[in-house]
């Protein structure tokens, strides 16, 4: 009965759906499943340890003890922002100090690395190989990029504080790097034991210290618990710990993001894979009533006949989930190719466990929605070999697709890696289903219900629109089923065409690449005026320097604020340090106020505050805060908590206050804007001008983001294929459910004695209300989903695109008609009589 079925091209789409579904969920599997072992074996690589205590002040020597006591390898690490400049010589050969820049100097032991190793090459544009240690005495190692720079190269002078290095090696791997915001100046590697000559670590210099341990795995746990009894109290003022956990966690953060939402891509496959297996075991179940009445005839029990159809479906949900899982293995190899350079290490052969996850997901999908309406075959009278009438299969339909949606849904929870994702993508597919159905059922009656009227008579008779809605209200349900099922192909369709232009461009352009990509700080009030001026005259148009005040957070509704009193660490560090203020009156155009109201001109004290730093601290509109600014003190409730949009990169202030609350006080001021790269040489006199502003150059950090979203991006729109493909098939399954009975009223037609364009028009008008009421739904759906999207996934605003509707509508007519009409073309050719006897 298979052999025979897939001859007749009964399974195709069954089986073609079946193994997108698996393709799709094993390719986001085995890349997901990579990773996750990449980087749980690497993550020591990546913190260079196997735990780090980190400090803004020297370790205490308890630490350094502990780990000697328990035969714990150690290394340490200091960093800091410093200017370095490059050393040349005048024409009598005195070195002078020309071109500066910042810098991000890291001292070393010379145990360092603990885990893993650096990569140093000779040249910027040279072959690299391992580092066998740390700079030796009088050199430093740096970034390409500081070479660039400085228009230096491998064996030249550089000033350090009070110390002048050679440049021994460019560095090209340093896996511990980190994204703090000082690691965004290009690298300035020294040994420890050098650091004390550069005179840059003495009182008030702002320098994060490091202790990294290795070891056995048991003594670093008790040197961990060690550690976390000192600092979880509170009582180490400055000392935070970090472990594997803790390595590298903006790549983590950034795997994370793209693996949601190509868990949700490949979750869309499936639930399309769902529909097109739904439509074509109702297909099938429609075909083969005849057959199986048949075989009832000739005495075969309903058990047995329940048997045959799960033992063949149990074989082609096998045979696909194994195909689908060896074409997932394939394409996890073109994603693994976007974003498997996110992390700098080889990655180990993925385990078979996605494998067997796809195949199980498919065996779900196939006996979820395809099962339910077979087993309606065992139950099929044999006089249904007499009389054509039986409706098992509409009793059995709504049982049917609710036991799909309910293994579906689980299916959906399971595959998406967690409760919450899972359970809205589930509701979402749930939720669709049902008011999609009801819309067409409901948009079907009301056609109808106008057409039977005296003025849809006069519209209709001409050109047979009222037997086509009629044909439709007949068959009710069904065609409301075949509606949704093209509304949700339709919807994905539009989806990806949303996804390829508005969302992808939308989120590379969140990042847009005239971003400022400089920043100024330490300007002083006096100095305003004269670096406008200069970057005015060198084509740096529309400069703003904003105020910024070091202040204090003293207490919070009257309540002193202490670190002690919050648990997060990162709350500790805060209040622990001063906050930078700022005052305007305007909004900055890339904020938006996501509770309360903007303060505006007013004079009155008022905050406005940004909503994630008001959850870490706890405040709400309401709270009054109370800053001290070098013993002033300043006080205001907040009145609107805003919304950032870090992407910009421009200057942005966790606290704003009305000008007339902080002008008079101590200010500095910073600005950020963006310089092409063959023009950073304007800089340099801009520093020689004013020695005391400090210019940090963020294009590493750009360059990276823009390079993280393209990889993303590229990985998605792969995904998307299967996805597109799945939607393809949908709309064929869609159209092709209904096909048997067209034919049979087309050949009924035929023999009453209507003409071919009669039969013609009828048909087209029926597959336009199909088109356009489905096409209306699916651009109303994929708006919907792309703003979901847009918020939820890729963080940016979308509008609503005002032609998406108008052109869902027309794709759903021309999918629905050219679709339809081409799959009856041969039907409207034929004998009538022909036509009958083949029905």
């Amino acid at each position: 009965m298979t052999a025979r079925d897939w001859r007749a091209g009964e399974l195709t789409m069954l089986v073609v759906a079946l193994v997108l579904a698996v393709a799709a969920l094993a390719s986001v599997g085995f890349l997901a499943d990579r990773l996750q072992q990449g980087l749980e074996r690497d993550a020591r690589r990546m913190i260079a340890a196997d735990f780090i205590v980190r400090a803004d002040h020297p370790i205490a020597s308890p630490f350094f003890d502990e780990a000697r006591s328990l035969g714990l390898r150690t290394a340490t690490t200091a960093i800091f922002p410093s200017m370095v400049s490059r050393v040349t010589a005048t024409d009598r050969g005195d070195p002078v100090l020309s071109t500066a820049r910042l810098a991000a100097v890291k001292a070393v032991s010379s145990t360092y690395p603990l885990r893993g190793a650096l990569r140093i090459a000779q040249a910027a544009d040279a072959p690299d190989r391992r580092a066998d240690g740390i700079p030796a005495k009088g050199t430093v190692w740096v970034d390409a990029q500081l070479l660039e720079t400085l228009h230096a190269k491998v064996g030249d002078l550089v000033q350090v504080g009070d110390r002048r290095f050679t440049i021994g090696a460019v560095i090209t791997r340093e896996l511990d790097r980190g994204f703090a915001f000082v690691n965004f100046s290009p690298r300035v590697m020294v040994r420890a034991d050098e650091l004390a000559s550069t005179g840059l670590t003495g009182f008030g210099s702002r320098v994060t210290y490091r202790l990294l341990v290795a070891g056995d795995d048991a003594a670093v746990a008790r040197f961990a618990a060690f550690a976390h009894e000192r600092v979880d109290d509170g009582k180490l003022r400055g000392v935070a710990l970090e472990s594997l956990e803790d390595g590298q966690p903006q790549v983590r953060e950034t795997l994370d993001r793209a693996g949601h939402f190509l868990r949700l891509v490949a979750l869309l496959t499936a639930l399309l894979a769902a529909v097109a297996i739904a439509m074509a075991a109702h297909r099938y179940t429609r075909r083969h009533l005849d057959g199986c009445a048949v075989m009832r005839c000739l005495g075969v029990g309903e058990t047995e006949l329940r048997a045959l159809v799960v033992l063949e479906f149990a074989f082609v949900g096998l045979t696909g989930g194994v195909l689908g899982a060896a074409l997932g293995y394939l394409g996890h190899f073109a994603l693994l190719a976007w974003l498997g350079s996110l992390i700098a290490v080889a990655l180990p052969q993925p385990s078979p466990l996605p494998a067997i996850e796809g195949i199980g997901a498919g065996l779900v999908l196939l006996f979820g929605f395809a099962l339910p309406p077979l087993l309606a075959l065992t139950r099929v009278p044999p006089l249904r070999v007499l009389r054509r009438e039986w409706n098992g299969g509409t009793r059995t339909a709504w049982w049917a697709y609710a036991v799909g949606i309910v293994l579906f849904a689980a299916l959906l929870v399971l595959a998406a890696g967690e409760l919450t994702l899972g359970a809205i993508v589930a509701g979402g597919f749930a939720l669709g289903l049902v008011a999609f159905t009801a819309t067409a059922r409901l948009a079907l009656w009301l056609c109808a219900r106008a057409a039977r009227s005296e003025a849809g008579r006069r519209v209709a008779a001409a050109v047979g629109w009222r037997y086509a809605l009629a044909s439709l209200e007949r068959r009710g349900w069904v065609s409301a089923l075949q509606i949704t099922a093209l509304a949700i192909g339709l919807m994905c369709l539009l989806l990806i065409a949303m996804t390829r232009n508005d969302l992808v461009q939308g989120w590379r352009q969140s990042t847009p690449p005239d971003a400022p990509n400089e920043f100024l700080i330490d300007i002083q009030p006096d100095e305003r005026q004269a670096v406008i001026d200069y970057l005015s005259g060198h084509g740096v148009a529309n400069v703003v320097l904003e105020p910024m005040v070091r202040a204090r957070l003293v207490s919070i509704d009257g309540r002193r604020v202490v670190p002690e009193s919050y648990k997060n660490e990162n709350a500790r560090r805060l209040v622990d340090r001063e906050f930078n203020l700022s005052y305007r009156s305007v909004l900055p155009d890339d904020n938006r106020i996501s509770a309360g109201t903007w303060y505006g001109d007013t004079t009155r004290p008022e905050i406005s505050i940004e909503a994630g730093l008001a959850k870490l601290i706890g405040v709400k509109v309401g709270d009054v805060l109370r800053f001290d600014v070098t013993g002033i003190p300043v006080e205001a409730p907040i009145t609107s908590v805003r919304t950032l949009d870090w992407g910009t990169f421009k200057v942005n202030f966790f606290v704003l206050m009305p000008p007339a609350a902080l002008q008079g006080l101590p200010a500095l001021f910073i600005t950020s804007f963006y310089l092409p790269s063959a023009r950073r040489a304007v800089l340099d006199g801009l520093i020689a001008a004013h020695p005391n502003v400090t210019a940090i150059d963020i294009a590493p950090i750009l360059a990276q983001v823009q390079h993280v979203v393209d990889q993303v991006v590229g990985a998605v729109q792969f995904l998307f294929a299967f996805t597109l493909a799945a939607g393809l098939l949908v709309l064929y399954s869609a159209l092709a459910g209904t096909r048997d009975e067209r034919v049979r009223e087309s050949a009924l037609l035929r023999a009453l004695g209507a003409s071919h364009r009669q039969v013609r028009s009828v048909h087209a008008a029926e597959f336009a209300v199909v088109g356009a009421v489905a096409g209306a739904m699916a651009a109303v759906g994929a708006q919907a989903l792309g703003i979901v999207l847009a918020t939820r996934v890729f963080d940016f605003h979308l509008d609503i695109d005002p032609w998406l509707l108008p052109a869902g509508i027309a794709a759903g007519i021309a999918c629905a008609g050219g679709g339809g009409l081409i799959s009856l073309r041969r039907v409207l050719r034929r004998p009538a009589a022909q036509s009958l006897r083949d029905a």
